[in-house]
């Protein structure tokens, strides 16, 4: 499964670009990791950016929120972490 890593200022329509870009390759599930309210609030926007420009070609996404822990900079944070499937 594909990862992309969003940050609280990671630009909304180039996450879209990418997650569509995905999809439309053959990607069936990805996994975004945020860190932080911003990077939550920026990966969800995304999302349903992503939403918007994959519907004309009839592709449909649904999204499963979870939790992790990952390694930054030697310290242990919590990440929440969007599953992004495509129907």
């Amino acid at each position: 499964m594909n990862q992309l890593k969003v940050k609280s200022n990671s630009n909304p329509k180039g996450v879209a670009g990418a997650i569509t870009g995905m999809f439309k390759d053959g990607e069936k599930q990805i996994e975004i990791v945020t860190v932080g309210a911003g990077a939550l609030n920026q990966a969800v926007k995304a999302t349903a950016i992503a939403r918007g420009y994959l519907a004309p070609s009839g592709i449909d996404i649904a999204v499963i929120p979870s939790f992790s822990e990952v390694e930054i900079a030697g310290d242990t944070k919590t990440a929440m972490c969007l599953t992004l499937t495509k129907l």
